[in-house]
């Protein structure tokens, strides 16, 4: 994201197995060797960690171990500002955007325009090894990474050049652009891989892109400076953060009705937990005057439900697949809430790098 708009697990409880003696290992017409065997393929089943993984401006990406929530790994990057980050849907692969890195004073000069007109690249790493698996130049200033869920393609959106980037997730070749709205940023893409729903922040409109003819098909005005998007499972219901209006745009696309909901200052980004009963927005406010909450609405209410205290400047929001646990960056403290999804609280505060901005978990 432009710093001219916004300066841009579960804590997994493992189950303790309990063997009762020879007695019950027999009972069931079960040998004592095959529970012994089943017991031990459970516990493998139980005992996989879980990471989620933050991408700071600063220049790195901190994977955290989801069930100690302790950074566990560090990935440094000295050629740019990791800005997003998302991993494969097989848990694989982490990938992120990488613009060019501003120092503190080039917002203020002409090195600003230089720098927001380079390319920049998507990075790919092995989440087992952390070993660089490819870094794929794409457009001018790459904003979010989105892999669609077949695993078939990654999509960047290319801030500057108005587009977006299609890239194989196999060859990681980049098999061309799509044209968008002006100043795309985040996005979220359907669960049946066709469609991706691109938040263009330069003209106030969401681009609904059809992925498999790699074409832009309508355009849906939603508001001033929408930030990123989010789509229910079934497809039905797009969510979109306006960060110029303090809300969150609800659309029926069957209709493309736009509701409001009003939430903190200077919404981020938002998303829908997997049982789409609630979404979640993280407002971010600005640097001067940060905000630091998340936002919970109901989606069959289409209301606040509660607002969540967090760090300075709450950006990035992920939930984990069981619903229990949401996770928000925080900007301005350099540092990840965890919030119990059952009683709205921080549970737990995790110390990244400076300035985290996306988060994605697996």
């Amino acid at each position: 994201m432009r710093s001219k708009y916004i300066k841009a697990i579960t804590a997994f409880a493992i189950l303790t197995i309990l063997l009762t003696g020879c007695g019950n290992a027999t009972k069931g017409n079960k040998s004592a060797d095959q529970t012994s065997s089943q017991n031990q393929a459970q516990g493998n089943i139980e005992e996989k960690t879980h990471f989620y993984y933050t991408a700071n401006e600063s220049g790195s990406v901190s994977k955290v171990d989801a069930t100690t929530n302790e950074v566990v790994d560090i990935i440094t990057e000295a050629d740019g500002a990791p800005h997003n980050v998302q991993v494969s849907p097989d848990g694989k692969v982490v990938a992120y955007t990488l613009p060019p890195k501003m120092t503190e004073n080039q917002s203020k000069d002409k090195n600003m325009d230089m720098n927001m007109n380079m390319n920049g690249f998507a990075v790919f790493y092995d989440t087992d090894t952390g070993k660089l698996i490819k870094k794929v130049e794409v457009g001018k200033h790459p904003a979010h990474i989105v892999f669609t869920e077949d695993g078939k393609y990654v999509l960047v959106t290319n801030n500057e050049d108005n587009n977006v980037s299609v890239i194989d997730a196999k060859t990681y070749n980049v098999n061309g652009t799509i044209a968008v709205g002006k100043g795309p940023h985040g996005f979220r893409i359907s669960k049946d891989n066709k469609y991706a729903y691109v938040a263009n922040m330069g003209e106030d409109t969401i681009s609904v892109v059809d992925i498999n003819n790699n074409k832009e098909v309508r355009k849906i005005t939603v508001g001033k400076t929408p930030v990123t998007t989010g789509i229910t499972s079934d497809g039905k219901t797009l969510v979109a953060t306006i960060n110029g209006e303090n809300a969150l745009a609800i659309i029926d696309l069957s209709t493309d009705k736009v509701e409001k909901v009003a939430v903190g200052k200077g919404p981020a980004q938002v998303y829908i937990e997997p049982d789409d009963k609630y979404a979640f927005v993280a407002n971010q406010g600005t640097e001067d005057a940060p905000s630091n909450t998340v936002s919970k609405i109901d989606m069959s209410t289409k209301k606040v439900v509660t607002t969540i205290e967090t760090g300075k400047g709450a950006h990035g929001v992920v939930v984990s697949p069981d619903n229990k646990y949401v996770y928000t960056t925080n900007m301005y403290d350099g540092t990840v809430s965890v919030i119990d999804n059952s009683t709205d609280k921080v549970i737990k505060t995790t110390k990244v790098e400076g300035e985290p901005n996306g988060i994605s978990y697996r």
